[in-house]
């Protein structure tokens, strides 16, 4: 596997999760950026600037990438335009931070509303698996049933409420705390939910606590994240995907 670098600090989020999805197509595939160039119409220079987050990734190459690699392409394109919008917003959100200029409504819900309705179809696309493993359990906090009953119910998440992790166990040959079964839904900076304190309870299982454990992801459980995928050889990107839940869950 590819030892990549850290992609760089100042990246989107969106973005950053685009670079981390075709980073692990290119490595479960096992091409070189050689290899790539040569099955693409991209340099071998050019997926060097993608991967490693110095240059936004062209949609062409993405749909390139996942045709090479033989997966679907539908995935990553959706990543792709929440990226591309992320970005077309910049300029938006830095005029916001300019007290010259007046806000008004309609730029207001422009720049802040649209991003999140973007991330609301990454989540619709990748299936964001939130189904919750077991019963209700007092004061845990546990949801009965799937989240999305739980959201809708007396076992909704709250944020900023403190869960426990001491039901942490193996069932059907996997670890799980009880919160979520979900094996392949997103999770970096700014996501909430069961998702996010089931892969909480297991960083700490696994000896890497990432502070309180309250479903929020934060600084402080994406630092507990890299370090656990630096632990298990995967990309130290600090995004919560299918291969760092894999690891999670032995």
């Amino acid at each position: 596997m590819t030892r990549w670098k850290e992609l760089p600090a100042g990246l989107d989020d969106a973005e950053r999760q685009l670079v981390a999805q075709l980073r692990r197509l290119k490595d479960r595939a096992g091409l070189s950026l050689a290899a790539l160039a040569a099955k693409t119409s991209y340099s071998s220079s050019s997926w060097e600037r993608y991967l490693n987050g110095k240059k936004p990734v062209p949609r062409g190459a993405a749909e390139e990438l996942a045709e090479v690699c033989g997966a679907p392409a539908e995935r990553l394109l959706v990543l792709h335009e929440v990226a591309e919008t992320a970005r077309a917003q910049r300029p938006a959100r830095a005029a916001e931070d300019d007290p010259a200029p007046r806000r008004t409504r309609r730029s207001w819900w422009t720049a802040r509303t649209v991003p999140a309705v973007a991330g609301a179809a990454v989540l619709v696309a990748f299936g964001a698996g939130f189904l919750a493993g077991a019963a209700w359990h007092g004061d845990g906090g546990r949801p009965a049933g799937s989240s999305q009953s739980a959201a809708l119910g007396a076992s909704a998440y709250h944020s900023g409420r403190s869960y426990d992790c001491d039901r942490v166990r193996r069932a059907n040959g996997a670890l799980t705390a009880g919160y979520s079964t979900s094996r392949d839904v997103l999770l970096d900076r700014g996501s909430t939910g069961w998702d996010v304190v089931e892969a909480q309870c297991l960083l700490r299982r696994h000896g890497f606590s990432g502070g309180r454990v309250d479903g929020v992801y934060g600084e402080r459980t994406g630092q507990a994240a890299r370090a656990f995928q630096k632990r298990h050889g995967l990309v130290p990107d600090g995004i919560v995907g299918p291969d760092t839940w894999r690891e999670l869950r032995r």
